[in-house]
């Protein structure tokens, strides 16, 4: 199996390279015999990658622990759900779903060859064959994930602890779904500027892989938040970690790409722009993989045996390099000539948009590479610390949501002062009133929670109000139901209506992050059986501790009651689990939801057989908010994801290659 799986991988490279220099000579030659034969290679690629992949699976469901990848992250004892999801628990495995994904995405682009025999489909699939070139590589000779003992051991060495946790399932997953669909745009981007056909084919023709990126960046991200706060267990979701970092970064520069297309598309304006944007976006995957490899950053999401940090760096430079030459040597082709012909315009809102969300990427960036600079100039590591990383992203966040609720009220072009009087009079009056009711109730403190709370309630308002206005006007022509005529319009624009509902999930979790961050609260403290604890109104009785036993290991668990205003409310069990493969216990929190606040509670350590027991308590508010917008924000980029008339590439953009 070891070797099948192997010889999969150093076939597969071999077959990325041949369709490489095929496709290159059937594009030069306008050969489409050739590039059918590249495009043969290309799905050999994908075969054999998926074969070696389903080769590892099936090691890891077999227990083959002469290999020794498969020995590092699982065991017999390890329930089924993780010896399947420990396949991406290390950093060859990791790779390896890397390239597997790579490997579809390119043989789904190179399908596309099969009726449509054209160079700009088939340069971007050389390009993105170059891609599998350099992972293949990796895996073939550097990170090979089928290397073995020359010995059967009786049993693995088993899985992180703290990987045990559904989180596994999901976030990993969707991640590299996101990080390696920007591979497809950013391919298709290379392919224009070398065909120089640099107007909005490539655009259009990738949009929806775009948001497909989006749509899977946004939901690993948010998994990942949601896994940080049930499993770390200290109280948070986002702790600014490096690698954390790594992910949001490119979906800050994708964020803005997306956005950005839309003036191309329209106004045929910032192709430079949109260019060094989708370039920028792929090489923040490139740097996010570098850093959970290279060691350099200490993170728990990070590889700390990996060797793969180097060459990394020098595919990320010549990818910057090969890239952006390629662009300034087109800087005629992408030239438009055009300009903003107002600064109140959905064109400008559109580029101030841009103006916050590069700049938030910029400034992460700057906070995650900080310790870095700091050792060569001062010869001492400084990180930055979480204060900073909030106080910068505090107001880029809350001016994007603000232009979530302006752009809906303004004009293509330009917008008239009477109308512009017209179409915000009512939003900004219920705001300000929004305002003073909310100052109110906080009592005059915390100003600028009550600001935030104000930009979110205006942004929603907007927003929905796009659907009411529309919703109307639909049914007064057509005479429909209100609902079917609100159906309908939704189903018949999904792009617009699909970027409305993420934008309201994006309004919802800002309001969750306001109301967590400013509004939290926190006690420790040491409860004696039978004591009391109480935060934020809650009363929280200790009752003793339990023990029970799992597939792999012992939980020992706090039986907690809790109370609010002397009724029962629940019985929480925050619990520390003795894994059998790991010499320390992990906590597994108790979390108490409602639509105003969570009640977090972790067992941290205990005395006299559980006769008293140390615990923290959290009070985080609207939490549940954050999360409810995030299942609002990935049916609205699904939804904006739905084919429609026109979705596939069309064939008369293409100029077709003669055999």
């Amino acid at each position: 199996m070891e070797v099948i799986g192997q010889l999969s991988i150093l076939l597969a490279f071999g077959f990325s390279i041949y369709a490489t220099i095929i496709y290159t000579a059937g594009i030069n030659r306008r050969n489409s015999a050739l590039i059918l034969s590249g495009r043969g290679a290309a799905f050999s690629v994908a075969f054999l990658v998926v074969l070696s992949s389903v080769l590892l699976w099936y090691g890891f469901l077999d227990g083959a622990y002469n290999i020794k990848y498969v020995y590092g992250y699982s065991s017999d004892d390890l329930p089924l759900i993780y010896k399947l999801t420990a396949f991406w628990a290390g950093n060859k495995g990791s790779l390896l779903l890397w390239e597997l994904l790579l490997a579809i995405y390119t043989a789904i682009i190179a399908l596309k060859l099969r009726k449509i025999y054209n160079k700009y489909i088939a340069n971007a699939t050389v390009v993105l064959l170059i891609i599998n070139i350099f992972f293949l590589g990796l895996l073939a000779f550097i990170a090979n994930p089928f290397e073995t003992y020359n010995f059967m051991p009786p049993d693995g060495s088993g899985l992180n602890p703290m990987l045990q946790n559904p989180g596994m399932v999901f976030h990993p997953l969707t991640l590299y779904l996101g990080y390696v669909g920007i591979s497809v745009p950013f391919a298709f981007a290379i392919s224009a500027l070398i065909t120089k056909k640099t107007d909005d084919w490539w655009i259009r023709n990738t949009r929806k892989w775009a948001v497909w990126a989006w749509v899977f960046l946004s939901l690993g991200n948010i998994l990942g938040g949601i896994w940080a706060y049930v499993e770390l267990g200290w109280g948070g979701y986002w702790a600014w970690d490096p690698v954390e970092n790594s992910s949001f970064i490119p979906w800050l520069i994708l964020t803005a790409y997306i956005h950005s297309v839309i003036i191309q598309e329209r106004k045929n304006m910032l192709k430079i722009w949109n260019v060094s944007l989708i370039i920028f976006a792929f090489l923040a995957t490139l740097f996010g993989t570098f850093l959970t490899r290279s060691g350099v950053f200490a993170s728990v999401h990070s590889f700390s045996d990996s060797p793969l940090g180097f060459y990394f760096l020098m595919f990320m430079f010549l990818v910057l390099v090969v890239s952006l030459g390629l662009m300034f040597s087109r800087m005629g082709q992408l030239t438009s000539g055009k300009e903003f012909e107002s600064y109140i315009s959905k064109e400008s809102s559109f580029l101030f948009n841009n103006l916050f969300l590069v700049g938030g990427a910029f400034a992460v960036f700057l906070g995650t590479v900080f310790p870095i600079i700091s050792e060569a100039l001062r010869g001492v590591k400084v990180s930055v610390s979480v204060p900073w990383y909030n106080q910068i992203m505090a107001p880029i966040l809350l001016g994007v949501v603000l232009l979530m609720g302006i752009c809906p009220l303004i004009a293509w072009h330009k917008s008239s002062k009477r109308n512009f009087k017209v179409n915000f009079l009512v939003p900004v009056v219920l705001s300000l009133i929004f305002f003073g009711v909310i100052f109110y109730l906080l009592n005059g403190e915390n100003l600028y929670a009550a600001i935030g709370f104000t930009i979110c309630f205006f942004a929603l308002f907007t927003t929905v109000q796009e659907f009411v206005k529309g919703m109307f006007a639909r049914s007064k022509i057509t005479g429909e139901m209100l609902l079917k005529s609100l159906a309908l319009m939704v189903m018949k624009n999904r792009r617009r209506y699909g970027g409305y509902i993420v934008h309201i999930g994006i309004i919802l979790i800002t309001f969750g992050i306001i109301g967590s961050q400013v509004f939290n609260q926190e006690m420790k403290t040491r409860l004696a059986v039978g004591q009391k604890a109480e935060i934020g109104g809650y009363e929280v009785l200790y009752k003793g501790l339990e023990k029970t036993e799992i597939q792999n290991g012992t939980a020992i668990y706090a039986n907690l009651a809790v109370f609010k205003n002397n009724k029962f409310i629940t019985t929480a069990r925050p619990e520390k689990v003795f894994y059998s493969n790991s010499e320390r216990p992990f906590s597994e929190v108790s979390i108490h939801s409602t639509l105003k606040e969570d009640l977090y509670i972790v067992l941290q350590n205990w005395l006299d057989g559980g006769r008293a027991a140390d615990f923290m308590f959290k009070i985080n508010p609207l939490v549940i908010w954050m999360w409810i917008g995030s299942f609002i924000l990935t049916f609205g980029g699904l939804l904006a994801l739905w084919p429609g008339k026109g979705s596939q590439l069309n064939p008369k953009m293409y100029e077709e290659v003669s055999s």
